[in-house]
């Protein structure tokens, strides 16, 4: 075993180990640490009856349960995992640091341990499908990869499993970023727009969170930015080992491009034409985005006729422009991984050059919505409206100046059960249908997965 992990896991043998939150992902950490050996408690704001399968499972692993609205009150452990979700500076976890116990969180943690090749890929939009294309491409390659962070499961539980020679490929958020002093081996950094602004203080917060990801990186480390966008750009300056580039304007010396319709990589100079983007199976201009910045992630470790194979057979990931069936002539799509204005613009709303008909709205974040007014204006002719930020998509739309109420149609309505009716009713053959919230999913639903597979449960009943 990796004598580093040895050492972690002998050091918390008989310390209090504290989880907050009782989810999926927490649950693995939950076992692992109780098999290991320490005494762990698993705090949750929902009651017992309210967490399901999840609090019985907890308990069964040996877990003490502290449930309720005072579930953040006095925590009394050695070290406290706070999960993405938790505010960094919520008093209560303040508390904890000045205390002098140790506030720490999966990501952290894993960093420190992992024995392999870290790539972490954050930004606003697109950093799952290409967290995803890079996985592809290392295990097309015959690479052991660990896929995980922010994408889906924990990867702490699987450290004793991990050899040097696998790869670690992990999305991180701003919320998991925000306190970590570790950055991987290869950073990759999409795009950075407002997001998350109903957790994080301000925008600055937000921007500093992301930064962390090349902020602590060495000499022999790797970043990735994005040269198109002005924010993801300016991480350039803290970059201390190699600077790599994407761009689909301008043609660059270090880093993946377009060349009219051909995607081009210039390794110093040196260039090589990979492939047509007509060669990538998933659509939009964000995907031949995404394929730039996973290309100059993996280059020097996988070889073209790989990267060729993976685009031309790689179908996407859930959630993101997923088809779904066709009902009378009416194709449907899901989109659900949406959850910001910009991914809504930049995705969906970039891939038809006719106007469409696309559900929205969900949870406020705090994010201004006037720059997606004119878009909608220009690429739809259905929009069906529901959730908090209903009004303020209106608002946006009705506001631009580009605005026709002759060539949109607005309605609004209370569940995804009556926004698929409506989609049906005032749609014919030929017309395409996608769900594409531009907005979180809280408060109607847990997560955007939850809420793609409510919108596919519906629209494969139709009958």
């Amino acid at each position: 075993m990796n004598t580093s992990v040895n050492r972690f896991f002998e050091g918390i043998k008989g310390k209090t180990v504290a989880f907050i939150g009782i989810g999926t992902s927490n649950l693995p950490l939950i076992k692992l640490f109780a098999d290991k050996g320490a005494k762990v408690k698993a705090l949750d704001r929902k009651d017992f009856e309210a967490l399901g399968e999840n609090g019985v499972l907890a308990k069964e692993y040996g877990a003490e349960l502290i449930l309720g609205d005072c579930y953040l009150d006095n925590i009394d452990a050695d070290i406290v995992f706070r999960s993405p979700g938790t505010p960094f500076y919520k008093p209560e976890l303040v508390a904890v640091r000045e205390s002098g116990n140790v506030l720490t969180s999966e990501m952290e943690v894993f960093f420190e341990l992992c024995p392999c090749k870290t790539i972490a890929v954050t930004g606003s939009d697109g950093k799952t499908t290409t967290t995803t294309i890079i996985s592809e491409f290392l295990k097309a390659a015959g690479k052991t990869v660990h896929l995980g962070g922010n994408i889906g499961k924990p990867l702490l539980p699987e450290i004793e499993s991990i050899s040097a020679d696998d790869y670690a490929v992990v999305e991180l958020s701003s919320f998991q970023l925000i306190s970590m002093r570790q950055s991987p081996d290869v950073a990759v950094v999409t795009n950075l727009a407002p997001n998350h602004l109903d957790i994080h203080k301000d925008m600055q917060e937000y921007i500093d969170s992301k930064r962390n990801i090349v902020l602590h990186q060495s000499a022999f480390s790797k970043a990735v930015v994005n040269l198109d966008n002005e924010i993801a750009n300016s991480f350039s300056e803290n970059v201390r080992g190699q600077l790599c580039k994407f761009s689909v304007k301008e043609q660059l010396s270090n880093g993946a491009y377009l060349d009219g319709t051909t995607i081009c990589y210039s390794d110093y100079g040196k260039v090589t034409r990979i492939m047509d983007i007509s060669d990538i199976r998933i659509p939009g201009m964000h995907n031949v985005e995404n394929y730039l910045a996973a290309i100059s992630a993996v280059w020097g470790m996988v070889d073209v006729d790989t990267i060729v194979k993976v685009a031309k057979e790689f179908g996407g990931v859930a959630h993101r422009a997923e088809f779904v069936r066709e009902y009378k002539g009416v194709r449907y799509y899901n989109d659900s991984i949406a959850s910001s204005p910009t991914r809504t613009a930049l995705g969906t709303l970039s891939l038809y050059d006719f106007k469409i008909a696309i559900i929205a709205g969900g949870y406020d974040k705090h994010i201004p919505y006037e720059p997606l007014g004119p878009v909608i204006n220009d690429k739809v002719k259905l929009l069906i409206l529901l959730g908090d930020t209903a009004p303020k998509i209106e608002q946006a739309v009705r506001e631009a100046d580009n605005f026709d109420e002759s060539a949109i149609k607005i309605i609004n309505v209370t569940n995804m059960e009556e926004a698929v009716a409506a989609a049906v009713e005032n749609t014919g053959k030929g017309d395409i249908v996608s769900l594409s919230p531009a907005s979180a999913s809280f408060g109607l639903y847990k997560n955007f997965e939850e809420r793609g597979n409510h919108f596919k449960s519906i629209v494969n009943g139709l009958e």
